[in-house]
């Protein structure tokens, strides 16, 4: 299994807000003044693939999501 793998399977078994502290953590080191191009540019890849997971597990919770309809029942949203 290589790196990219463990780490993606890492970041699911992680929930929700803690891949939005990890994406504001990323987002603030983007920010600092020192950080080279190429940090930056692996810093964006990181923070995109943690934003395209915060997604999907957005999608997820929503489609696991209950409305109510007129008559009192409820069906997935």
């Amino acid at each position: 299994m290589d790196v990219r793998t463990e780490e993606t399977e890492a970041r699911e078994e992680q929930s929700l807000e803690e891949l939005f502290e990890q994406l504001e953590d990323t987002i603030n080191k983007m920010e600092e003044e020192e950080v080279s191009l190429e940090a930056s540019f692996k810093l964006y890849h990181k923070g995109m693939e943690l934003l395209k997971n915060c997604s999907g597990r957005i999608d997820a919770v929503e489609k696991k999501m209950l409305i109510l309809d007129e008559e009192g029942g409820t069906h997935e949203f």
